[in-house]
């Protein structure tokens, strides 16, 4: 094995496995008002309806502060934004235990939207400063398999926290949002001292490491911009975009 191959396991074994952890919460958070629904829909006499446009309005607050908050990443830098992303979502899940009215629902429903716009696109990017191309579509589609994983052990979990109801005055769907909610902030937190910009900032690797990855990455940026790229309006009207738009869709 050379040393390409070896600092490309080695960064795969630092960031992998830590994102794929936090992509997991990530997809809890969104989805445990699923999980909650039949006991909360009772408790605050939602009906169906009220319920499932709740469930939507994340997506409105994610869809339109999805791109600024790219952006903002891109000038705050990686670890500072999606630590701030992590910290966000999560308080504004654990605030969904306060849930009163129907009012209040859709309001929090839409700021966790906002809050956690970006995240996926952001880590996605993050791990292009990190992965060179040839190995990229391995790391994405291991980072990527945790949202399956969220799925198996959101059902489990959430029967778990469920017998907690009663304890300390709160019920069972609350106890859901506050114990998947602060391992997002804490993950949030830890974020900050874990991850590392730039490769040659990352002290876990040795000199001749940071001078290699570096070397590759910024080799690959110059073969980039030698290319002839597509403007935003062109990707747009791009079949292959609108494809890949259908398949996700579906």
């Amino acid at each position: 094995m050379g040393l390409g191959d070896g600092v490309v396991r080695k960064v795969g074994r630092r960031l992998v496995p830590y994102l794929f952890l936090c992509y997991i919460f990530n997809y809890l958070d969104r989805f445990n008002i699923s999980f909650a629904a039949l006991e909360m829909k009772a408790d605050l006499g939602f009906g169906d309806a009220v319920y499932g446009l709740g469930a939507g309005i994340f997506f409105i607050g994610y869809t339109f502060f999805e791109v600024p908050s790219n952006l903002l990443l891109k000038r705050f830098g990686a670890r500072v934004w999606i630590s701030r992303i992590m910290v966000t979502w999560g308080l504004v899940a654990c605030a969904m235990m306060l849930v009163k009215s129907v009012l209040g629902f859709y309001l929090l429903r839409f700021t966790l939207g906002v809050a956690e716009a970006g995240f996926l696109p952001g880590v996605i990017y993050y791990l292009t400063h990190w992965v060179p191309a040839p190995q990229r579509a391995r790391a994405f589609g291991l980072f990527l398999t945790s949202t399956a994983l969220a799925g198996v052990v959101g059902g489990p979990l959430y029967a778990g926290i469920a017998r907690l109801g009663g304890l300390a005055g709160l019920k069972g769907w609350q106890w859901l949002f506050v114990l998947e909610g602060v391992p997002s902030v804490l993950l949030g937190i830890f974020t900050f001292f874990y991850l590392t910009d730039r490769p040659r900032q990352a002290q876990w690797l040795t000199a001749g490491e940071r001078t290699w990855l570096e070397g590759a990455l910024e080799k690959e940026q110059r073969e980039k911009r030698k290319r002839q790229g597509l403007t935003l309006l062109e990707s747009l009207r791009h079949p292959r975009v609108w494809r890949l738009c259908f398949l996700y869709f579906a």
